[in-house]
């Protein structure tokens, strides 16, 4: 690996390490600066909840198991922010893949930060 690889993160660095891949493969990256509040996520998936004080959403998990994974996969895809690419990113640990949304169509990560 060379010294310009080793500065490169990957999706699943953002956040830290979090429990074993093994028990929770999947990651959630979320843009908090992007969220306006619309609440979609939290109508499709338990996971998500708005937060009353900050009029936002939050996840209860930002790590995930194969059970949580299609509703998270939803409120990717149901977030309109960004214009409609979403502020929630579903990111496979294994494979740095975002899961979702994947407005590019690659499995790259599509944070805007």
């Amino acid at each position: 690996m060379s010294d310009l690889d080793a500065d490169i993160q990957t999706a699943s660095d953002y956040g830290g390490d979090g429990p074993p891949v093994e028990e929770k493969p999947y990651k959630i990256v979320f843009e908090a600066n992007a969220c306006f509040g619309a609440g979609k996520c939290a109508e499709v998936a338990d996971n998500w909840e708005m937060d009353i004080a900050s009029g936002m959403a939050k996840p209860h998990s930002y790590y995930i198991g194969e059970d949580e994974l299609a509703e998270n996969v939803r409120a990717a895809e149901a977030c309109p922010a960004k214009k409609d690419v979403g502020c929630i990113h579903v990111v496979d640990r294994r494979t740095d893949e975002e899961l979702a949304p994947d407005p590019h169509g690659d499995g790259t990560l599509s944070v805007d930060w």
